[in-house]
Order: structure tokens, then C-alpha cells, then sequence
């Protein structure tokens, strides 16, 4: 068995965006090239996004600290702390509104 602290580790890869060139870190918490299932936290600092990519297969976003908009086209979803954001199986990004920090889970295509 293997624990986590979501909440430090939010706090840790938010601390690194905001002194990374690019505004973002991750870390992934689950998962791997080995699994099907992959859970990463993402730290985006304000005003930072991540571009138009593909779906890789069945997906959530869980927003753990602040605020984002995930986009699809001409659809657009607001969370903040608290919320689950279903991915579409679509082109999609991600904007963050505030800094914020999300767990992403993805269950790869087989």
C-alpha cells in the first residue's frame, strides 16, 4: 500500500510553477508507461494554459486549489476547488483562471 498527501503535494508542484519559465509542474502520482490507469498532479500558475491535445482515453479532471476552464471547441467548463470536470473524447485545453493545481486521471486506450 502506498498513501499520498494530495493537499502537500498541490502545495509543493504549485510552489515549483510559480518559479518555473513555463508556469506549470506535474508530478505523476499513479501510473505509468506499465499501466492502464495514470494519475498526475498539475500545477498551473494564473493566467497559464495547457494547449489543444487529444483525449488519450477516459478522463477527469479533480480541481484541487483554484480556479480553470477546460475548453472543447466552442464548449467551455468552469471548476474550481472541489469540482469534477469530465474530459470530452475530444480536443480539449485547459486555462487556469487562478493559480491552480488538478488531478488528472486517465485510463489509456487499449
Amino acid at each position: 500500500m502506498q498513501k499520498t498527501s494530495l493537499i502537500a503535494l498541490a502545495r509543493h508542484e504549485l510552489a515549483n510553477a510559480r518559479e518555473a519559465s513555463s508556469g506549470r509542474s506535474a508530478k505523476t502520482v499513479y501510473g505509468g508507461h506499465e499501466h492502464q490507469l495514470r494519475q498526475t498532479v498539475i500545477a498551473l500558475r494564473a493566467g497559464e494554459e495547457l494547449s489543444e491535445h487529444e483525449n488519450p482515453g477516459e478522463a477527469t479532471l479533480q480541481v484541487l486549489e483554484g480556479r480553470v476552464t477546460l475548453k472543447s471547441g466552442d464548449v467551455s467548463w468552469n471548476g474550481s476547488a472541489g469540482d469534477l470536470l469530465i474530459i470530452p473524447d475530444s480536443l480539449h485545453s485547459l486555462d487556469a483562471v487562478g493559480d491552480s493545481v488538478v488531478l488528472l486521471t486517465v485510463s489509456k486506450k487499449t
